[in-house]
């Protein structure tokens, strides 16, 4: 999602309702800009977030707090 050409991965996350947006990578493959050539962490679900931010028009805070209430939901955990 987070690559240039991944045009219909970029769509999705721009069309995913609020409710059901999770953010994560693809540990241990797949590192995202600008982290390419280098073996992916979880660490780098930020840069992934940023992405997903700028795609949806909102802040990666917002983004953030999105993510973190459905996957508070799903998972059964308070927020």
């Amino acid at each position: 999602m987070a690559f240039p050409r991944a045009e219909v991965i970029q769509q999705v996350a721009r069309e995913t309702p609020d409710d059901r947006l999770l953010v994560e990578t693809d540990a241990p493959f797949l590192a995202p800009p600008p982290h390419r050539g280098k073996r992916n962490e979880p660490a780098f679900v930020v840069d992934v977030a940023r992405k997903v931010a700028a795609l949806r028009g909102t802040t990666v805070e917002a983004v953030g707090a999105l993510a973190h209430r459905n996957y508070a939901r799903l998972f059964r955990r308070p927020v």
